[in-house]
C-alpha cells in the first residue's frame, strides 16, 4: 500500500528544472522560421500526447543555442503551467526541442524511475494537489516553487520500474496503432489525390455527392452516444471516444458520416471524424458546430472523409468563414458549393475497393486503442495505490 511507500516533495527528487517561459525569439534578437528546431508550447501538450502539431513553430540553430542553455533530454517530463494547466508529457526522444510558452521541463534524479514519476503525475491524487496549489481566476496557473512542493509517493526502485513497464507497454501499443493509422490515412489521401487528378472537369459540387446535415430522428432525452469536439483529433480518422448522454439538441449522425468542424480554429486545425462504429440503426449526436457529410447514392463514404481533409477544400472553407474574428464559421451551404469533378462510376468503385480495407484496419486499431486506454486508466490507480502488488515481478 502507498502508506508503506516513501513520500517526497517533487523538488527533492528533481535534478533539474528547465523554465524558459519568458523567452521569445524577439527578446533573443531572432524570429521564427519555417524549419529547424520545434518550439513546443502548452497548447501542444495534452497528457500523453503532442497535439495541434500544425501550430508548432520553429527556430534556427543560432537562436536555439541562445534559447536552450539547458537542453531537453530523453526521459524528461514536460508540464504545462497554464492554458491548459497540469498536462503532462514524457519526453521519449533524442530530438532537440525548444521550451516555449507556459511549459516546464523536469529532470528526475537517476535513482528514481522517471517514467514511474510521469505516470504518478497523471494520477487524480497528484492532479488534485496541482489544482490546490494553482492560483488565478480567469487563467489558472502554477508557479515553479509550488510545483516543486507537490508530493510524490513511490515504492522501491524495482517496483517503480515494474509499474512503469506495465503502463508504458500499453502506451507503446497505442502509439504503434496510431502510427499504422497515420500511414494508412496518408495512403488513402494519396488515392484520393489520384482520383481528383485523373478527372477532367469541375462540373459537380459537394452537394451532388453528399447530404449536408441530413435530418434524422432522435427523441429528446433519449440516451445516445455523444461525441464532443474535444474527442476529434486533428490528425486521426476516428473519434477518441464518446459518452452516453441524453439528447437535448445538436447534430445527429450515423455510420458512413464525416464530421467536419466548422468553427475557428477547429476547421483550420483539421478537426474531422469518420463515423463507422455505431450499432445498426443507431444515431449518435454532437455539437451544432459540426457539419455532417453523408454520402449520396454510390458515393463512397471514405471519399467524403478524404475530401474533408483535402488541402484545397480546407482552404476554400476557411476563406469563406463568416462572423467575428474570434468566432468565425463556415456554413453547410457554402461547403456544399465547393466544386468537384464528375467522377465516373468505375473510378468510384475502384477508389472504394482500395481504401475500404484501409479504413477497416484504422477502425480496428482505433477501437483497440480505446480499450487499451480504458485498461491503462483502470490499472493506473490500482498500481499507484499498491492495490496490485508487483513487488515479486521480475523484469
Amino acid at each position: 500500500m502507498t502508506s508503506e511507500w516513501n513520500h517526497f516533495a517533487l523538488g527533492e527528487i528533481t535534478e533539474l528544472v528547465i523554465d524558459y517561459r519568458g523567452k521569445t525569439p524577439k527578446k533573443l534578437g531572432g524570429d521564427w522560421c519555417k524549419q529547424g528546431y520545434r518550439a513546443l508550447s502548452a497548447k501542444n501538450i495534452k497528457t500523453g500526447r503532442i497535439v495541434q502539431a500544425e501550430t508548432i513553430r520553429y527556430i534556427d540553430e543560432s537562436l536555439y543555442r541562445k534559447w536552450m542553455k539547458d537542453e531537453v533530454q530523453r526521459g524528461d517530463i514536460l508540464i504545462t503551467s497554464e492554458a491548459p494547466f497540469g498536462q503532462i508529457f514524457f519526453w521519449d526522444s533524442d530530438e532537440k526541442i525548444v521550451l516555449s510558452q507556459r511549459l516546464f521541463c523536469v529532470r528526475i534524479k537517476p535513482e528514481y524511475d522517471a517514467r514511474f514519476i510521469y505516470y504518478y503525475m497523471t494520477t487524480p491524487e497528484f492532479q488534485s494537489e496541482l489544482d490546490g496549489r494553482a492560483t488565478g481566476t480567469t487563467v489558472i496557473g502554477l508557479r515553479q516553487p509550488e510545483l516543486m512542493k507537490c508530493i510524490i509517493r513511490c515504492p522501491e526502485i524495482q517496483e517503480q520500474k515494474v509499474i512503469a513497464a506495465i503502463l508504458s507497454s500499453i502506451d507503446a501499443k497505442i502509439i504503434a496503432n496510431e502510427k499504422v493509422n497515420d500511414n494508412l490515412q496518408q495512403q488513402a489521401f494519396s488515392v484520393f489525390d489520384n482520383l481528383i487528378a485523373n478527372a477532367e472537369n469541375n462540373d459537380y459540387t459537394v452537394s451532388d455527392y453528399a447530404f449536408l446535415n441530413p435530418k434524422r430522428t432522435l427523441a429528446k432525452n433519449q440516451v445516445a452516444r455523444s461525441i464532443d469536439m474535444s474527442q476529434l483529433s486533428t490528425s486521426g480518422a476516428f473519434p477518441s471516444g464518446w459518452e452516453m448522454k441524453p439528447f437535448n439538441g445538436g447534430m445527429r449522425f450515423t455510420n458512413g458520416d464525416t464530421l467536419l468542424a466548422r468553427i475557428t480554429p477547429c476547421l483550420e486545425n483539421g478537426k474531422t471524424a469518420f463515423i463507422d462504429f455505431l450499432d445498426d440503426g443507431e444515431v449518435a449526436f454532437g455539437s451544432t458546430e459540426y457539419i455532417v457529410l453523408a454520402p449520396k447514392n454510390d458515393t463512397p463514404p471514405e471519399m467524403l472523409y478524404c475530401l474533408a481533409r483535402y488541402p484545397a477544400f480546407v482552404d476554400y472553407a476557411v476563406k469563406n468563414m463568416n462572423g467575428s474574428s474570434g468566432r468565425q464559421r463556415v456554413s453547410a451551404e457554402t461547403v456544399g458549393q465547393y466544386r468537384l469533378p464528375l467522377f465516373d462510376k468505375h473510378s468510384l468503385v475502384l477508389f472504394k475497393e482500395v481504401v475500404s480495407p484501409m479504413f477497416l484496419k484504422m477502425r480496428y486499431n482505433s477501437l483497440e486503442n480505446m480499450r487499451l486506454a480504458e485498461l491503462r486508466d483502470a490499472l493506473l490507480p490500482k498500481l499507484m495505490s499498491g492495490e496490485i502488488d508487483v513487488s515479486a515481478v521480475q523484469l
